[in-house]
């Protein structure tokens, strides 16, 4: 199963993504989570030890040089746009408590607007991510889907949009709506996170409409705090862990149901 996380900047995406990928990883699954998100705190949402020692593949600059054939930040240079790339998940993926993660760094060359050697390798590897042989793999997007390819998307079982009780992250949802059926994205759900009344609740489920909603978590203030201070979460309270649970069940056995169809 292959999960694309999206939505507005601040709505929870990252720390939802953690909650999922641990929760499948407990049943048994092997789980590969990939931060994709320039500002990169999937590492230190999982627990894992000194998370900022974890470097980004796209300051890899021998790495890169060797599989495109041009050292990152040459200007006008001629490189292969399809390195070879499916070693990369066991090679430079670590692993912490049955979650094996990748952190990809930037995939745009920043200020420049070129597409670079960095870009043409990041791009081979989302590309392979989502078309190879995964258990499951879950990957934290930045906010929009425009970097997806039409053949990356064909990849990917669920688009989940984290959507909070607030109208920039429901427009947020209602653009990636649109964006997605524009590279053929059909299978979108979404996440409500951090509703705290029944009123809230009510917001997100009208809003999002007609888009599924998988599951919906209630605001909870140590989650919170575990955002603002890029750390994990010391304890989930039971009804935010039975309701995690009830969404990986659901997208395992919509996934199942729609494979044999």
């Amino acid at each position: 199963m292959k999960l694309a996380v999206t939505g507005k900047g601040g709505v929870g995406k990252t720390t939802t993504c953690a909650l999922l990928a641990k929760a499948f990883a407990a049943v048994g699954h092997r789980v590969l989570a990939v931060d994709a998100d320039p500002n990169a705190t999937l590492a230190s949402c999982l627990g894992f030890p000194s998370p900022d020692s974890i470097t980004p593949l796209s300051e890899m600059a021998e790495l890169i040089e060797a599989r495109t054939g041009v050292k990152p930040g040459t200007p006008g240079a001629f490189f292969k746009l399809n390195p070879r790339v499916d070693d990369i998940p066991e090679r430079f993926s670590v692993e912490h408590e049955g979650v094996r993660l990748l952190r990809m760094g930037a995939v745009k060359s920043g200020g420049s607007g070129c597409y670079c050697s960095e870009s043409a390798f990041l791009d081979s590897l989302v590309s392979h991510l989502f078309m190879g042989e995964h258990d499951v793999l879950i990957m934290d997007m930045e906010a929009g889907i425009e970097h997806f390819g039409r053949g990356t998307a064909r990849g990917v079982d669920w688009l989940l949009i984290v959507v909070e009780p607030s109208r920039q992250s429901v427009d947020t949802a209602k653009r990636i709506r649109l964006l997605a059926g524009d590279i053929g994205l059909s299978r979108l759900g979404v996440i409500g996170n951090k509703y705290r009344t029944e009123q809230e609740s009510d917001f997100i489920l009208k809003s999002v409409s007609p888009l599924p909603v998988l599951g919906m978590l209630p605001y909870d203030e140590s989650l919170r705090q575990a955002e603002m201070e890029g750390r994990s979460p010391e304890a989930i309270r039971p009804e935010i862990a039975r309701e995690i649970q009830r969404i990986v069940d659901q997208l395992v056995d919509r996934t199942s149901h729609q494979s044999s169809d």
